[in-house]
């Protein structure tokens, strides 16, 4: 037993030195207790639109809902390597949906937000009959996820399309998040985002408004990859258009910090995981 926790420590801080391997993350870190109650549930017409459901390991809810978005540059990643972040999220009292979405080069923007926003709408048409509460649903996601999330919660565009009110969205949270990244400036956004007719559309931060769902930022303070500017630059946009936003940056801390302190082994390094989800309980009660 302690030579395996002893490698599951080890393998836990090679992954945070090196942005975090997901796929060798989720395989060997401790799950928090909850249960996956729908598998690869198709929720669009792309082959990859499925999503994963976990919930409380315990009570039979209602709960309230919570949509998480991966990262990954909006050209990698994959539902079942977030398993555990699913359940970190199930634990804390949300039924949680982990949805895939397609990535470059099947698609560009807005094709990664229309996919979101089906998700969104397979929540609010399935989470009852699962003990959820879609009446109390709430976004969240790390990186590129995070801009899915706020994209969804503050472009009313993409969840009406997909025929769900946008008042469904009770608050949202992201995590090492690019919300103001104009002008493109690197290969990654040249090539998801280089296409667009109206560039300032594509950014959380032009739909700053006052009844804008309340927001939970957060960024580590050393993250290189999507600078800490982007979270305070949102954060300031929102007050000063007067909605409510709670900022948290954290030192010391990079890119993948805030992601990986949602696991169990993780989490003491940052009190990450108990303020977004006090933040999104707060406005689900």
């Amino acid at each position: 037993m302690v030579g395996s926790m002893g490698r599951q420590a080890a393998l836990a801080a090679w992954a945070r030195r090196n942005l975090a391997p997901v796929a060798l993350f989720g395989a060997v870190v401790p799950k928090d207790p909850a249960r996956r109650v729908v598998a690869h549930a198709p929720f669009g017409s792309f082959p990859r639109l499925k999503l994963d459901v976990y919930a409380p390991a315990t009570g039979g809810g209602p709960w309230p809902v919570l949509v998480f978005f991966y990262g990954g540059s909006w050209d990698a990643g994959r539902r079942r390597d977030y398993g555990w972040a699913g359940r970190a999220l199930a634990a804390q009292g949300f039924l949680t949906l982990v949805p895939d979405y397609r990535l470059h080069p099947d698609t560009v923007y807005p094709g990664f937000l229309e996919d979101g926003a089906q998700a969104v709408r397979w929540a609010v048409d399935h989470a009852r009959a699962l003990g959820g509460d879609p009446d109390r649903l709430v976004l969240a996601g790390h990186s590129a996820g995070a801009y899915n999330a706020a994209m969804l919660a503050l472009d009313d565009r993409y969840l009406t399309a997909a025929g769900v009110d946008p008042k469904v969205v009770r608050a949202f949270a992201g995590l090492s998040g690019p919300y103001a990244f104009l002008p493109l400036d690197s290969p990654v956004t040249h090539r998801t985002f280089g296409q667009a007719e109206d560039l300032p559309a594509t950014q959380p931060i032009a739909y700053a408004r006052a009844d804008s769902p309340p927001a939970f930022l957060a960024t580590g303070e050393d993250d290189t990859l999507v600078r800490p500017r982007n979270t305070r630059r949102l954060a300031a946009a929102l007050r000063e258009a007067g909605a409510t936003v709670e900022e948290r940056r954290y030192a010391g801390v990079a890119h993948a910090g805030p992601m990986l302190a949602l696991s169990r082994p993780l989490r003491s390094k940052m009190p990450v995981l108990a303020e977004m989800t006090g933040f999104l309980k707060r406005h689900t009660d």
